[in-house]
C-alpha cells in the first residue's frame, strides 16, 4: 500500500492481463456482525482486509467475541445475541469512517442494550444518522447524541422495547439505516416485527444483499414489494459454519472501465466474481456495456477489453449503482458527449459529499461539468489539448483516488497526481499495485531519477528515502555490484579479468530483491554482509570487468517499472538511464565524507582509523574516475549537489524540490476549484 504524500501516475496507455480483487466490502462487514450475534464459530473464507473491517474486527473483540486466523480463513465465535456485562463505565467503540460499521452495530447494540459509545473520525461525526436513532427510540432504544444532534458519536443505554407497532425509517437518505435495522431486530424477534419504509428507497441492491446475508444466517425476511418487510417471530440468528465473501462489484468497476478505456490487443480479466454476484454494483456492467464496453464473463470471472471508441456518452438513473456510478462519470471523460448521473443524492452523505468532490476535480482535468442536488452532468475536454495535468485531492476518500487513476490513460499523454494515496486502504489496500500489475505506461515515460556520485556520499540515503517518499521503486546499483561479488565468491569464483565470463554469468542470473534498504539473495537478507569495507573493494573489482556490466545493464534498466524509480550508483545518469527525468550528481570533500564513514563505522562497534579511510577513499575515486568502462563523472545534464555542509533531510528536501519544479502539476492553490 502506498503511504506517501501524493502519488504520481505517469501517462498510461495500454491494458490487459488479470486481475484478483479483494472481497467485498458491503458484505464483509454483514458477514461479520451476523456472525458476531450469532451463536457458533463462522469460518468465513476470502474477507476483505481494510480499514474498514479491521475496525469492525477490533470493536466485536471488545465486545466479547472470539477471533483467530488461520491462513486466509477467520474464525468468529459469536456471541448469540448475549453481550457481556457491561455495568459501570461504557464500552467505548471506535470505527472511523466505516459507516457499514457504524450504523448497523448502533442498531445491534441498542435492541440488546448496555452502556456504550461510539464514535469515528471526523467525517464519520458529519455523516447523518439521525433517522436511524429516531427509528430506534421509536421501537424503544435508549440511544443519544454525545455531539451535534443527528451525528454520531452515539451513546446507548438500555432499551425498554415496544414491538407492536410498525418500525418507520426513512428510506431516502441511505439504505444502511434499514440494513442496520433488519440485522438488529432478529436478536429480539419474540414476535413478528414490521418495518415500514418512508418515502423512495435509495440503493436497493444493497437491502438483495442484507436478505442475502440473513437468510443465510437463518432468518427469511418477508417484504412487500420495497415498503414492508416483516422479521417472523422467533426469528434467531445461526452461524452456517462456513461463509465465503465474493470479490466487492465496486472495486470491479475501475477495472470494468480501465477494459473499456484500455485493453485493446487483449481482453482484462476480472477475477472473483461473476454475473450472477448477489451484489447490485455487478450491473455496473450493463452501463458499461452501453458505453461501448465488450464484456464477457462466467462463474467468476468477467472479460473487458475496448469495443465503441470513443465510448458512448449516457443519461441514466444511476439509484441501483451508487458507489460504482462515480466509475461512470471518469468513463464519461473518454465519451462523445455530456453524460448525466442522476438520483445519486446519497453520494452527498458518503465519505465526503462525493458530487462536490467530483465536479471539483474534474473540472481539474478540463472536463466541462454541471452538478446538481442529486445529478452530475460530465462532458470529455474538447480534444487532447484541453486536458490538464490534474493534481486530485482526494478528500479521504477512497473511491475518489481510485476514480481518478483512470484519467492516466488521456490522450494528451499527461501525468495525474493522486493526493493521500493511503485513502484507499478503506477497502483495496492494494489498489494501486493491481492497477500498475494490469496497466503499461506511455512508452518511453515511466519517471526515473539517477543520483550519482563517488563512495560514502550519502547517494544511497538519499536515493532511499526519496524513493519512499514518492512510492517509487529503488534500484542500489552499488549493492547490485556487491551483491554480484558476493554470489561470485560463494560460487568459488575469483573475481579477476580470468573469470570474468562465469563472473558474468552469475549476474546475468541474480535474484536480488531491494525492500527499501533491504537487500535479499535468494530470499536470504544480505544487507549487513555487503556493506563491510571488504565487500566495497570487491564491488568495484567487479564493477571494473566489461562482461559483467554488460550482464547487469538489462538487470538494472528492468528495475524501471511503475510508477517509477529511483536509482543510485555510478553511472546511472550516463549509462544506465541516459533518458532519466531528473539527474543529480552527489558529492562531498573526501574528508568528509571520511569523517561520515568513521561515525558509521564506530556506531556499529566497528574499529576504524579515519586517516586510512580518507585514503581508500581516495584511492577509490580515482580507480572509479579513471577506468576504461563508464568512469565516474557528472551526466552533462546533472545537477550538482555538495552536501559536505548539509544534513540528509536537507539533501533530500532539495533533490525533491528539484523534482517537483519539473512536474507539470499546479500548485494546490492554483488549481481550479
Amino acid at each position: 500500500m502506498y503511504a506517501t504524500e501524493f502519488l504520481d501516475l505517469p501517462p498510461l496507455a495500454s491494458a490487459g492481463g488479470t486481475v484478483v480483487l479483494p472481497g467485498s466490502k458491503s458484505i464483509s462487514n454483514r458477514v461479520l456482525l451476523l456472525a458476531a450475534m450469532s451463536a457458533g464459530t463462522t469460518a468465513v473464507h476470502d474477507l476483505l482486509d481494510s480499514d474498514d473491517t479491521r475496525v469492525m474486527l477490533v470493536a466485536l473483540e471488545k465486545l466479547g467475541c472470539r477471533i483467530r486466523r488461520e491462513g486466509a480463513v477467520l474464525h468468529l465465535t459469536g456471541l448469540g445475541g448475549k453481550l457481556q456485562d457491561t455495568a459501570g463505565a461504557a464500552v467505548a467503540l471506535f470505527l472511523g469512517n466505516a459507516g457499514t460499521a457504524m450504523r448497523p452495530l448502533a442498531a445491534a447494540l441498542a435492541v440488546i442494550g448496555g452502556q456504550f459509545e461510539l464514535s469515528g473520525v471526523p467525517r464519520m461525526h458529519e455523516r447523518p444518522i439521525g433517522d436511524l436513532v429516531d427509528a430506534l427510540k421509536a421501537l424503544g432504544c435508549d440511544i443519544g447524541y454525545l455531539g451535534q444532534e443527528g451525528f454520531p458519536p452515539l451513546r446507548i443505554g438500555t432499551p425498554r422495547l415496544k414491538l407492536d407497532d410498525p418500525i418507520p425509517v426513512r428510506g431516502d437518505v441511505s439504505s444502511q439505516f434499514l440494513t442496520a435495522l433488519l440485522m438488529a431486530l432478529p436478536l429480539v424477534a419474540t414476535k413478528d416485527i414490521v418495518i415500514e419504509v418512508k418515502g423512495e428507497l435509495i440503493s436497493k441492491p444493497y437491502i438483495e444483499i442484507t436478505l442475502n446475508m440473513l437468510a443465510r444466517f437463518g432468518v427469511a425476511v418477508r417484504r412487500e414489494g420495497w415498503r414492508r418487510f416483516t422479521i417472523p417471530e422467533g426469528s434467531q440468528l445461526r452461524s452456517p459454519g462456513i461463509m465465503h465473501v465474493e470479490a466487492d462489484a465496486s472495486s470491479a468497476s475501475y477495472f470494468v472501465a480501465l477494459g473499456a478505456v484500455a485493453a485493446e490487443s487483449q481482453p482484462l480479466r476480472i477475477e472473483g466474481l461473476g454475473r450472477a454476484s448477489i451484489q447490485g454494483d455487478i450491473r455496473f456492467l450493463d452501463a458499461a456495456e452501453a458505453m461501448g464496453a465488450q464484456v464477457k464473463s462466467g462463474p467468476n470471472w468477467i472479460e473487458v477489453r475496448r469495443g465503441a471508441w470513443p465510448l458512448k456518452a449516457l443519461d441514466i438513473d444511476c439509484n441501483h449503482i451508487p458507489d460504482a456510478a462515480m466509475t461512470l462519470a471518469m468513463m464519461a471523460l473518454y465519451a462523445e458527449g455530456p453524460t448525466r448521473l442522476t438520483n445519486i443524492g446519497s453520494w452527498r452523505v458518503k465519505e465526503t459529499d462525493r458530487i462536490a468532490a467530483m465536479a471539483c476535480e474534474l473540472r481539474k482535468l478540463g472536463a466541462k461539468v454541471e452538478e446538481g442536488p442529486d445529478f452530475i452532468c460530465i462532458e470529455a475536454p474538447a480534444g487532447a489539448g484541453a486536458w490538464k495535468a490534474g493534481r486530485i485531492h482526494t478528500y479521504d476518500d477512497h473511491r475518489v483516488a481510485m476514480c481518478f487513476s483512470l484519467a492516466a490513460f488521456n490522450p494528451a499523454a499527461l501525468p495525474v497526481r493522486i493526493e493521500d494515496p493511503k485513502c484507499v486502504a478503506k477497502t483495496f489496500p492494494d489498489y494501486f499495485e493491481t492497477l500498475f500489475s494490469a496497466a503499461q505506461p506511455v512508452v518511453g515515460r515511466v519517471p526515473v531519477i539517477c543520483v550519482d556520485g563517488p563512495t560514502a556520499s550519502g547517494k544511497g540515503t538519499l536515493a532511499s528515502q526519496l524513493a519512499e517518499r514518492l512510492g517509487y521503486h529503488y534500484l542500489d546499483s552499488g549493492a547490485l555490484y556487491r551483491v554480484t561479488a558476493l554470489a561470485a565468491r560463494r560460487a568459488g569464483l575469483e573475481l579477476g579479468p580470468s573469470q570474468e565470463q562465469a563472473i558474468a554469468a552469475v549476474a546475468a542470473k541474480l535474484p536480488v530483491r531491494f525492500q527499501g534498504e533491504r537487500v535479499e539473495l535468494g530470499g536470504e537478507d544480505i544487507s549487513e554482509t555487503i556493506r563491510t569495507e571488504a565487500a566495497g573493494m570487491d564491488a568495484s573489482a567487479v564493477s571494473a570487468l566489461p562482461a559483467v556490466r554488460e550482464a547487469l545493464m538489462d538487470l538494472q534498466r528492468g528495475f524501471k517499472t511503475l510508477p517509477g524509480l529511483v536509482a543510485d550508483g555510478r553511472d546511472m545518469g550516463t549509462v544506465v538511464f541516459p533518458t532519466a527525468t531528473l539527474k543529480v550528481y552527489l558529492t562531498a570533500t573526501a574528508a568528509q565524507r571520511a569523517e561520515r564513514r568513521h561515525k558509521q563505522l564506530i556506531s556499529k562497534g566497528i574499529s576504524a582509523n579515519i586517516t586510512s579511510l580518507r585514503a581508500d577513499l581516495e584511492a577509490r575515486d580515482l580507480r572509479d574516475t579513471t577506468r576504461a568502462v563508464a568512469p565516474l563523472t557528472p551526466a552533462q545534464d546533472a545537477l550538482l549537489l555538495d552536501n559536505s555542509l548539509l544534513t540528509i533531510d536537507a539533501s533530500i528536501s532539495q533533490v525533491f524540490q528539484w523534482w517537483d519544479d519539473r512536474q507539470p502539476f499546479k500548485p494546490a492553490s492554483l488549481q481550479a476549484t
